[in-house]
This record gives structure tokens, C-alpha cells and sequence, in this order.
């Protein structure tokens, strides 16, 4: 009897170590595959490893609830730096780029629709999208006077998820 439980507590670690090596191997296997394709490889990196799945379509999920919420607080700080912004440039461009980020926000909510709906075709259409709102705004402090609030950084974060959302979505 006690050689049966040794060997059945033998066998129960050797299958719970052979699961997490293999988690591991998948998570390493995921983030190689996806990284190297996205803007910014090492983000991507960091992302993917704190999603707590493998699964493309859970990473997908993942990936654009981050940019939702991304997109959101940028929106706010947007709004907020065009109500408070005194030089007139500044604040015609913080309005501006409220814009962008509220139609980025509609593009975001659409792929999460097209995700639910296995479109990943237009998960990537819209994504794009959104990308393309974001630089828009990006776009309109190529010019003095410069900004000096996050919402250049937040920017440059939501187009390195999008980045993110492109590659899974070509891969499912």
C-alpha cells in the first residue's frame, strides 16, 4: 500500500511539473511569436506575461479592455487639459485630440464587438482605426508649442497595445 502512494504522489508530480513547464513553454511560445511583429517588442513582452493566458482570443480580450481603459483616461486627461489649457493652441489641440480619443474609444468598443463576433478581420479594421485617431492626434504637436502633460506617452502606450491587438488578430 505505501508503495501504491508513493507511486501515485510520483506520478501526480510528475504530471503537475510536466503542466507548469508546459505553461511556460506556451506563454514563451506566445510572446515569440507575437512580439517580435508588434511596435514595441519588450512591451509587448511584459503585456502578454501579466494576461495570465496563453489563448490568443483571451489575449485578444485582454489586449483591448487594456486599450479601452487606455483610451479612457486619455480622453479624460484630454478634456481635462482643454479646459484648463490657457495658451489657445494648446487648447485647440487637447480639444482636438478629445475628439480623436472618444472616436478611438468607438473603434476600441467596435473590436470588442468584432471579437465576440469572430470578425477578426475587423478586429483589425477598426483597431487600425483607432490607431490612425490616436496619431492624429500625436500629429498635432509636431509644432510648438509642446506638451508637456502625458498624453503623448498615453498615446504612444495605446498605439503599442493596438500594435499588440493587430498581430493576435492576424493570428486567429
Amino acid at each position: 500500500m505505501a508503495n501504491n502512494s508513493c507511486l501515485i504522489i510520483i506520478s501526480l508530480v510528475g504530471v503537475l511539473s510536466f503542466t507548469i513547464i508546459s505553461n511556460v513553454a506556451s506563454s514563451n511560445d506566445v510572446v515569440s511569436t507575437i512580439c517580435p511583429k508588434t511596435s514595441n517588442p519588450q512591451f509587448c513582452s511584459s503585456v502578454l506575461k501579466s494576461a495570465g493566458t496563453t489563448n490568443l482570443k483571451g489575449l485578444a480580450v485582454y489586449t483591448l479592455n487594456l486599450a479601452h481603459t487606455n483610451a479612457e483616461k486619455s480622453l479624460t486627461l484630454a478634456n481635462s487639459l482643454a479646459k484648463t489649457a490657457t495658451n489657445p493652441q494648446l487648447k485647440q489641440r487637447y480639444s482636438s485630440c478629445a475628439e480623436s480619443y472618444d472616436e478611438a474609444i468607438g473603434d476600441i468598443e467596435n473590436a470588442q464587438k468584432d471579437l465576440a463576433l469572430g470578425d477578426f478581420n475587423g478586429v483589425n479594421i477598426v483597431t487600425s482605426g483607432a490607431m490612425t485617431n490616436i496619431g492624429d492626434c500625436q500629429d498635432k504637436f509636431a509644432q510648438p508649442p509642446k506638451d508637456t502633460s502625458l498624453l503623448l506617452k498615453n498615446g504612444k502606450t495605446l498605439n503599442d497595445i493596438c500594435s499588440i491587438i493587430l498581430v493576435i488578430s492576424n493570428l486567429l
